[in-house]
């Protein structure tokens, strides 16, 4: 894929919402594809409304495949760089306000006669450019055995401050300092952003958190090829393999601003393959929305788990 770059930058005007900064563009930093204008991007991703995208899940879990649903919300936030949580006064944080593109990745399936609940959010500055790493990430999964949860932050030394809590014997409660470089996690941001924003060819990567803990792998960064390929004239691929992991990933997405993600492929040893398949998408500041009256807005969805 190739993009002509233009310049943003962004200045901060406080929180207007649950999940929203309000934000102007005033000229460009970070490289766009030529079709998009500053207007275009304020407009989409700072207007007070989340993106929110349903997908039909086929979840590979011990070696079966079960149905469920998958759940992409993408929002703009403010977000404190010194203590890495949503701004609840960003108006009043000067320099410690960031805008962060935040992703919450929800998937529900069975396994038998249990349920799953999985969820991992990532939180990356909007400005690549002066930000080249997100700032925090997180995970956590409820089954009816026990529950799972980890936590990255971005530290002012570069590094990863890792903790990760377990109801395993073999995992415990640990915390551990990872190198700062990219996460698998922030590239589904990464490509809401700016497809350009991520290397391609061999890069070093810090594997999903969702793959390190249903997987019981280590959080370690590991070698891995990043490639784009084009499928049609409007979508393409986004592929990662693992050298020293038996793992891959296919995103596919619509390759013109602003950048929605069709589903993707994720295939983990012989295990079969995870497919997830956009049926909707909707932009709704859907925190407002939690009275029994919007009911009809989960259902329009196709959401059944």
């Amino acid at each position: 894929m190739k993009f002509i770059p233009v310049i943003l930058s962004f200045s901060f005007f406080g929180n207007f919402g649950c999940n929203y900064s309000n934000m102007t563009t005033e000229n460009l930093d970070t490289i766009q594809p030529v079709n998009i204008i500053p207007k275009d991007f304020s407009a989409y991703w700072y207007a007070g409304a989340a993106e929110v995208n349903s997908y039909k899940l086929e979840q590979s879990r011990y070696g079966q495949i079960r149905e469920g649903d998958a759940v992409l919300v993408f929002v703009t936030e403010d977000f404190s760089k010194s203590k890495q949580v949503k701004l609840d006064y960003p108006d009043q944080a000067a320099r410690d306000a960031v805008s962060v593109l935040k992703l919450n990745k929800l998937k529900r399936f069975h396994t038998g006669v249990y349920d799953y609940s999985v969820m991992l959010s990532a939180f990356t500055p909007v400005d690549i450019k002066s930000y080249p790493n997100s700032l925090k990430a997180t995970f956590s999964s409820q089954d009816w055995c026990g529950q799972v949860f980890s936590q990255m932050n971005l530290g002012k030394d570069g590094l990863y401050g890792l903790k990760s809590f377990s109801y395993f014997e073999s995992e415990g409660d640990e915390i551990e300092k990872l190198k700062g470089t990219m996460l698998e996690d922030e590239i589904w941001n990464r490509l809401r952003i700016n497809p350009e924003s991520i290397p391609t060819g061999d890069v070093l990567l810090i594997p999903s958190m969702s793959y390190g803990r249903l997987q019981h792998k280590p959080m370690k960064p590991s070698s891995a090829r990043i490639s784009f390929e084009e499928e049609t004239e409007s979508t393409s691929d986004l592929k990662i393999e693992y050298l020293h992991h038996d793992r891959s990933v296919i995103i596919t997405f619509e390759n013109r601003f602003p950048f929605k993600i069709l589903g993707w492929k994720e295939k983990n040893g012989n295990e079969p393959t995870t497919v997830a398949t956009l049926q909707k998408s909707m932009k709704s500041p859907y925190w407002g929305k939690n009275s029994n009256e919007f009911s009809d807005l989960r259902d329009s969805l196709g959401l059944k788990f």
